[in-house]
């Protein structure tokens, strides 16, 4: 008779008795005797309920699949707990964790809870990589600014962060801090967001100068009647930030990195490795905006372009500077910006003030509006994000998907679109995490990435993370990594998803997914 523990939904527990099992839970008030051909059951109990196991009634639970024998605790201790003596959960548990709403059925493993080293905390004297801010001159009057760390690691692989819209490298500080103690890494602020933002007016005033103060209160650049001759042809576009990136590769890494980008910087980092495979270790996509822009691109639609009058060049045209100027009172406002980041936050016990501050800092910025109303009327890349995933599959070039599966923008379905065109892609969906995993659960992508690395870089040789094999790659399965914050225990789940089982059954389990969390 034999019991293990976990944390889960339901708090239910097995009980094996002469090869068969009965099996308990809070919602149900009938047992089910169940015959099992292995010699050890797995159960599924939540300590934070554990107390309420002497009240339950009884459930079903499917299990198609138990692994490998294990010690379990036994019933007499459960009972110890229940007659007071809660000294019996003080002792070590080895112990599996399994999702009932995930479909493992494709894998012949067990699930277990991952302990994972937490973030270093320079407090309590432990290292951390250390950050030094930095800025690039690509062009005249153009200047990128962008942040490194371990710089020391001289035979460490280069990694390369790029940020989400509307934030820069200060959304990667969690990564370069941990991360940059084994690699050489750098996080970039593209130009027109950031500290990226130009330091001089990208145009002139021919007017009378009281009269355009008249105009507005407060006089914001970019809104003039002349550009500037440096900013002629700026566009803060997605065929820009390629560019840039490549330069900066270039210029100031001096050879091929691994790509990191979250939303908009995922896009960017596929395009870019589409464009110059030859600078591309490797890709890891943090919940990746699957596309951008609204207008034509003038290289590959030159007519259907020219139909459009304007397309995010300086000037800013008299009508679009008055709906910017709207937008723009709207979007900047502090609790618009708080709004946003409680909405795009899964976890909200996650700390965003350093972020909000950021982001509320480079709103005051005098070019800020009128780069926002550039980015929004650019136009297209030249590539599609599917093509540009087509791309980098031909060249041979590495991606690893991790998306939080309650990111309410990049939902799910797009990255197991990702998948399906790219099935020999690892997809770790990360639970609960939002539209930026990596400053959410930073414990989890900085393990998740850290090993994605080490696996490229040995050829192989070290296996993908949560992988004990080459041959789990094809299986689905669900972990729960356990770490340590601020002297707390945290606990995410995170399910791959491998090459073997159908788009569609994935789809379909995470329908079922959706509509079990909406009944609870």
């Amino acid at each position: 008779m034999e019991i293990i523990t976990c944390h889960a939904t339901y708090c239910q527990y097995i009980v094996k008795f002469r090869g068969h099992a009965v099996e308990k839970s809070l919602s149900s008030n009938q047992a089910k005797l169940c015959t099992f051909k292995e010699r050890s059951l797995m159960s599924f109990v939540n300590k934070s309920e554990l107390k309420l196991l002497r009240y339950s009634y009884l459930d079903q639970l499917a299990i198609r699949r138990l692994g490998r024998t294990h010690t379990f605790r036994t019933l007499r201790a459960l009972k110890g707990f229940e007659h007071g003596d809660p000294s019996v959960l003080s002792e070590s548990l080895n112990s599996f964790v399994l999702d009932a709403e995930q479909d493992v059925s494709g894998s012949d493993m067990s699930v277990p809870k991952v302990l994972i080293p937490s973030l270093p905390d320079q407090k309590k004297g432990e290292s951390v990589a250390s950050i030094s801010s930095c800025y690039w001159e690509w062009k005249p009057k153009m200047n990128v600014y962008y942040e490194t760390a371990g710089s020391e690691n001289v035979d460490s692989p280069p990694v390369l962060f790029l940020p989400g819209f509307g934030v820069g490298s200060f959304h990667y500080e969690k990564q370069l801090k941990d991360l940059g103690r084994d690699f050489r890494a750098w996080a970039v602020d593209f130009l027109g967001q950031g500290l990226s933002l130009p330091c001089e007016d990208p145009t002139r005033q021919t007017r009378d100068a009281d009269q355009v103060k008249s105009d507005v209160d407060n006089f914001l650049w970019g809104f003039g009647d002349e550009t500037e001759p440096w900013a002629k042809e700026l566009v803060y576009s997605a065929d820009l930030w390629r560019d840039q990136v490549r330069y900066f590769i270039e210029e100031v890494i001096g050879e091929p990195v691994y790509l990191v980008g979250n939303s908009l910087g995922g896009y960017i980092a596929v395009y870019f490795a589409a464009c110059h495979p030859e600078l591309v270790k490797g890709v890891t996509l943090l919940n990746a905006t699957p596309f951008w822009g609204f207008l034509p691109n003038p290289i590959k639609s030159p007519r259907f372009s020219r139909v459009f009058p304007w397309a995010g060049t300086f000037p800013i045209p008299a009508t679009v500077r008055s709906l910017t100027e709207i937008v723009w009172q709207k979007i900047s406002d502090p609790e618009s910006i708080a709004e946003v980041l409680e909405q795009v936050y899964a976890d909200h016990s996650t700390k965003a003030d350093k972020v909000f501050s950021s982001i509320l800092e480079i709103t005051k910025h005098p070019a800020a509006a009128a780069s926002f109303a550039s980015i929004m009327f650019a136009p297209r890349a030249q590539l599609t994000f599917k093509d540009s995933l087509s791309r980098c599959q031909m060249n041979n070039i590495p991606i690893c998907l991790m998306y939080g599966k309650e990111d309410p923008w990049v939902k799910p379905i797009w990255g197991l679109q990702v998948k399906r065109q790219l099935p020999e892609a690892p997809y770790y969906e990360i639970s609960p995490a939002g539209h930026c995993p990596h400053d959410e659960v930073p414990e989890v992508v900085n393990f998740l990435l850290r090993g994605w690395i080490r696996n490229i870089d040995s050829q192989g040789s070290v296996a993908l993370p949560l992988l004990d094999n080459a041959e789990n790659f094809q299986y689905d399965f669900a972990k729960d990594m356990e770490f340590i914050r601020e002297d707390s225990r945290k606990l995410a789940r995170v399910q791959f998803y491998g090459s073997g089982s159908s788009f569609w059954n994935r789809i379909i389990s995470l329908v079922k997914s959706h509509f079990k969390i909406s009944w609870k």
